[in-house]
């Protein structure tokens, strides 16, 4: 598939996924969501690509909302069909057994700041804003955004940011643990793939079991949770990368991972 209205480059073993869209701030539109959504499939099938990284072109926006233009072409049943089809690909990036992180340049408003949430974690820049601004427009978030920021921040801060449609900065985000962490606009990109490097060189195997723990486990009991935990430990001692690992610490080596992806 060509892409009109992204970048994807793979190096390293990080897929880099550039939303491309500057002259409107890197909206999303539904050639663009399909765009991401065969980005997020090749990624999953491909084993050359270990971490995925999202970002967006320019300096001013990651992604700024979903593309507004298109929304007086909307019926009701229209509408409804777009924002659904806006979160089955956001679970897509939840549900690939790979690293997913955000590299927020600019304004994550909207569904920038929805798409970002489906990510494993965010990194920003200083400048970054992130909101949830459609109550502005007579409307509510569609891709998932009352629900991830609810769990992510609280109920009563996800709803008076989606009541009052008020956009915070890097470091308001990061306090309320929407974002991991902040550098400055400089350093963004190359402190994005230091970490995204970093992770590409670890078990695959061990990093999609611990993004699927982690994720099923939030929505469980803690009992529930640990087993599931127990049950992925005890597959780890299944593949070669265990041996690996344990054979390159005892040795004073570095290790280095080859295993296939647990599916």
């Amino acid at each position: 598939m060509s892409y009109e209205n992204i970048l994807f480059h793979v190096q390293d073993g990080v897929g880099v996924l550039t939303f491309n869209r500057p002259k409107v701030m890197n909206a999303l539109n539904p050639a663009t969501l399909e765009e991401i959504a065969d980005v997020i499939a090749r990624a999953g099938r491909e084993e050359d690509i270990r971490v995925l990284v999202l970002t967006g072109a320019g300096d001013k926006a990651f992604v700024a909302g979903a593309d507004i233009t298109e929304f007086l072409k909307f019926s009701t049943l229209g509408a409804r069909f777009f924002a659904q089809r806006g979160q089955e690909i956001f679970f897509q990036i939840e549900r690939l057994p790979k690293p997913v992180i955000a590299c927020v340049n600019g304004f994550a408003l909207g569904g920038g700041c929805e798409i970002a949430m489906a990510c494993d974690f965010i990194y920003a820049c200083d400048k970054a804003r992130f909101g949830q601004p459609e109550i502005n427009l007579g409307v509510i978030p569609g891709f998932g955004g009352t629900q991830r920021l609810s769990r992510l921040i609280g109920r009563s801060r996800a709803k008076e940011l989606c009541m009052t449609g008020e956009m915070i900065d890097a470091q308001q985000a990061k306090a309320l643990g929407l974002v991991t962490r902040v550098f400055s606009c400089e350093e963004l990109m190359e402190e994005t793939m230091k970490i995204a490097r970093m992770l590409a060189a670890k078990s695959a195997a061990a990093l999609a079991s611990i993004k699927r723990v982690v994720d099923c486990g939030a929505d469980v009991d803690l009992k529930s949770g640990c087993a599931l935990e127990a049950e992925a430990f005890g597959v780890c001692f299944g593949g070669e990368d265990m041996r690996e690992g344990v054979s390159a610490f005892l040795e004073k080596r570095k290790a280095r991972f080859t295993g296939s992806m647990t599916r």
